[in-house]
């Protein structure tokens, strides 16, 4: 079939578009990391750091963690551990909407 023809098909039922939308994105690879804090330090306080040294961070013991996605947060959750791996379990999803706009 030629891809004009492809897209009325797929326009003609919405399933199917948006399917062929997913195919085409499936295969993009994307960086996941989880936040656990955030701090601020002076060059001088960052050169003085050593083994054992403690950073504060901006969060509360107990607080959600951050999942995000290419630095968008997509969800929140808490640290598990997995066959003695660290994991994350997601307790909060951010609504797509709210993704898009801090984009």
């Amino acid at each position: 079939m030629s891809d004009i023809s492809m897209g009325t098909i797929a326009k003609a039922n919405g399933e199917g578009e948006t399917a062929m939308q997913l195919d085409l994105i499936q295969n993009v690879a994307v960086s996941i990391s989880v936040e656990v804090g955030r701090s601020s330090l002076r060059i001088r306080d960052l050169l003085r750091l050593g083994q054992g040294s403690v950073v504060e961070l901006d969060r509360v013991a107990g607080e959600p963690l951050d999942v995000c996605v290419n630095n968008t947060v997509i969800a929140r959750g808490e640290v598990v551990l997995v066959n003695e791996r660290y994991g994350i379990r997601l307790t909060q999803v951010v609504d797509p909407e709210d993704r898009v706009k801090h984009l």
